[in-house]
């Protein structure tokens, strides 16, 4: 049973109990927790439209898994620039005197360029946070106040085109197939 259940079962039954007037006070009192059943019930059946369920337990850890994906790749794709441009370095003192400084020149403009990684990766982080922090809000919520009504009633969306419903994008390594799998998959078609 839910809070607001419980608060308006409470109203009724007193209501029904009183076999008497009440006074202005006990009525205003009534009238108040009625009211706050209606707006408990009013607060759970806006929380039920939101999807605070899949909210909870689809949408934030994805973004989070996505994000931390981001971080990782940016990280790896920056690590193997950086390397591409000392392999350069190394090469520029067997050059003639201009060409060397060009090479520097725009080796040293590439690491500074990739310091956008670290920036990145600090503000994936603070996204990734808050997303967490919503997280164990909305399950602290529904710890003190039971299960989200469910929204289980409305149909799941159709008007995705066809090629659309299959283009996920990059896979999170988690669920990425390997190559070993995507080259089974082609072998098959011969």
């Amino acid at each position: 049973m839910h809070d607001g259940d419980t608060v308006e079962q409470a109203v009724r039954q007193v209501l029904t109990s009183i076999n008497g007037d009440l006074s202005p006070k006990e009525t205003l009192l009534l009238g108040e927790l009625q009211g706050l059943a209606e707006e408990i019930t009013r607060a759970r059946q806006e929380m039920a439209a939101l999807k605070v369920v899949d909210i909870n337990t689809s949408h934030i850890p994805v973004a989070t898994d996505e994000l931390d994906a981001v971080v990782a790749h940016t990280a790896r794709a920056t690590d193997e620039i950086l390397d591409a441009c000392e392999g350069l370095e190394r090469l520029a003192p067997a050059l003639p005197a201009a060409s060397a400084t060009a090479i520097i020149g725009a080796t040293t403009r590439i690491f500074e360029a990739c310091s956008f990684q670290d920036i990145t990766g600090q503000r994936i982080g603070k996204v990734v946070t808050a997303l967490k922090s919503i997280e164990d809000r909305l399950r602290l919520v529904e710890e003190r106040f039971g299960p989200f009504p469910s929204s289980a009633t409305e149909p799941a969306r159709t008007d995705v085109p066809e090629g659309r419903a299959l283009a996920n994008g990059p896979q999170l390594p988690a669920t990425a197939a390997s190559q070993a799998d995507i080259d089974s998959l082609l072998a098959s078609f011969d």
